[in-house]
Parts: C-alpha cells; sequence; structure tokens
C-alpha cells in the first residue's frame, strides 16, 4: 500500500487538506495523510514513499528513507532540490498543464476585450455617459502569435480556434512543432512579428526567453499589434514597452505579470488607458488541487501496475 504525505502548502488561497481529500478519493487503496505539525511531518516521512507539496525542506529529505516521488505542486522546480533528489533515484514531477484552462480564459477574456475595446465602455460606464464608440474590429481573421507551446499555450491555442484567427507559434525547439498553424523558432520570431495582431506570451522565462521582447521586437510589430503577457514579466523588455506605447507604436497592452513585480505605485504602466493590469492572479483556479490530484493518481496507479517510478505524468527528465 502506498503511502502519500501531502504538505502544508495553501495554493491560491485554497487549503491543502482540499489536496488530500482529492488525493484520498482517487486512491482509495493508498494512505494519504497530511499532518498539521513539523513533528508529525518528519514522522510521517519515515515511510512515506510519496511526498507532495511546493518545496521539500532538507530535514524531511533526509528523514525520507522510503521516498520514490516528489510531486510538486509547481510547475517550477528550480526553487527543489532536484539533483539530490535524482542522485537517490527519487522521480520528480510537476505541475504542468494544471493551469492551462484558466489562464487560457484570462487571455481569451483579455483579447476579446481589446478587439471589441470593452474597456471604453466600462468607463463609459463609470462615468454614466451614453455616447457611442467604435470597436477596433473583430479577432476573426487575425493573426495571434504565441510565444510558448507548453501546456498552457496549447490551451490558449485551442480555445482560439472557433473564432477563425490564424495562429503562429513560436518555441525554443521549432521541430516539436505544435497546434498552431505555424511554428517558428525564436531565431525566427522578427518573421511572425510583422504579420501579428495580438501578441501572446505564455512561455517560461529562461536565458533564451530572458527580454526576448525587447525594443526590436516591439520595433517589428504592427502600429496597430497588441500585446498580451501570461508568462512572467522578465520575459518583456518593460522600458522598451513604455516607451513603444507613449509613441503609440503598440496599440495597447495587457499584462498579468510584469518586471519589476509587483508593479511599483509610481510606474508608468499605471497611467496608460490602453494597458490593462492584473496582479499575477490568472493563474487562480478552484479546480487547482483537484487536476493536481488527478495527475498523483494517474503516476501512483501505474507505479502500483508496473512496479517503477518511471515514465510518470510530467516527470523531468533525468
Amino acid at each position: 500500500m502506498t503511502k502519500v504525505l501531502v504538505l502544508g502548502d495553501p495554493a491560491h488561497g485554497i487549503p491543502p487538506s482540499e489536496y488530500a481529500t482529492a488525493l484520498r478519493e482517487r486512491l482509495p487503496d493508498a494512505t494519504v495523510v497530511h499532518p498539521e505539525t513539523s513533528a508529525e511531518r518528519l514522522e510521517e516521512a519515515a515511510d512515506a514513499e510519496v511526498i507532495t507539496g511546493t518545496s521539500l525542506p532538507d530535514d524531511l529529505l533526509a528523514a525520507a528513507d522510503d521516498l520514490r516521488l516528489f510531486a510538486a505542486q509547481s510547475a517550477g522546480t528550480d526553487h527543489l532540490p532536484v539533483d539530490r533528489l535524482r542522485e537517490r533515484g527519487v522521480a520528480v514531477t510537476n505541475a504542468s498543464g494544471v493551469h492551462g484552462p484558466n489562464i487560457a480564459e484570462h487571455v481569451l477574456g483579455w483579447l476579446l476585450i481589446l478587439a471589441r475595446r470593452l474597456d471604453e465602455g466600462i468607463r463609459r460606464q463609470q462615468r454614466r455617459e451614453w455616447r457611442h464608440f467604435q470597436a477596433f474590429g473583430e479577432l476573426k481573421g487575425s493573426t495571434v502569435t504565441v510565444v510558448g507551446l507548453g501546456a498552457i499555450g496549447q490551451a490558449i491555442v485551442e480555445r482560439l480556434d472557433p473564432f477563425g484567427v490564424d495562429t503562429v507559434g513560436a518555441r525554443y525547439t521549432p521541430e516539436k512543432g505544435g497546434p498552431t498553424d505555424e511554428v517558428v523558432g525564436f531565431d525566427e520570431l522578427e518573421s511572425a512579428l510583422v504579420r501579428t495582431d495580438y501578441l501572446v506570451l505564455a512561455c517560461p522565462l529562461t536565458d533564451a526567453t530572458e527580454k526576448l521582447i525587447d525594443s526590436d521586437a516591439l520595433d517589428a510589430l504592427p502600429n496597430d499589434a497588441a500585446v498580451v503577457n501570461v508568462g512572467r514579466g522578465g520575459v518583456v523588455d518593460t522600458d522598451a514597452l513604455v516607451g513603444a506605447i507613449r509613441r503609440n507604436h503598440v496599440r495597447a497592452a495587457a499584462l498579468d505579470v510584469t518586471d519589476p513585480e509587483p508593479l511599483p505605485r509610481d510606474h508608468p504602466l499605471w497611467d496608460f488607458e490602453n494597458v490593462l493590469l492584473t496582479p499575477h492572479v490568472s493563474g487562480h483556479t478552484p479546480h487547482y488541487f483537484t487536476r493536481l490530484a488527478d495527475i498523483l493518481a494517474e503516476n501512483v496507479e501505474r507505479a502500483a501496475e508496473t512496479g517503477e517510478w518511471d515514465d510518470l505524468r510530467n516527470q523531468l527528465s533525468p
């Protein structure tokens, strides 16, 4: 019988007890424990085959003699002792895909606002001003370039399909292809930007993507293009974006992430009517732990069938 230790890490305000409950429902033959104190967690870690949480403290790792799998509650794993886990033969998985539907809906909402200028309608309502205005246009027939074709980027493209848009995907490894009408590498990004109506950034922050959207990239966009960022703030050169907006080279921007973050109260991005800001909330979903439990339950069941903690869903490469 597999023992699963759930650490006390909430997500988006959702208590981890809901994660433990979801795992018990999906793994009735497993022992799922969710201790409340650090002493209890250390005790339970001793014979746990699976530990799941946002982080893995050194004392827990040292105590976990039977550990076979650490299931990270986040997509990013840079903060985890991945090398030490691999040295011990412990598999590591992440939460890739959990955020796909909600972040994709966040992006779609922004694209519709930008196309139909619904933000202007809201401003006129606040002023109690019944005066007509024209929409920018329609999503139909536009070109949307999505940078990053992981689970989130794919979910965005999937939801764009019924709107009749042309899609271009940009990724570090274009040879892997993707669900878009066309896929280009980062070295070919400019060829996509020059024909882009909406640029959607859904990639992680890496050496390859840091300030990928710099002044040259922004200059390549048509003057009436809009930029949407749900990846990481550092993917965009913020000063270059501010400059492009000031000289009306970028029609609008919708940002859930910024650099710096949190955005200082005196930052110029707050002052533009054509910049939409949300405080890094596109990842919020009430289904976070249920989706995470689906992934972990699938992996526990697979290991029970094969006897091996390998070839798991969302497993990091050796």
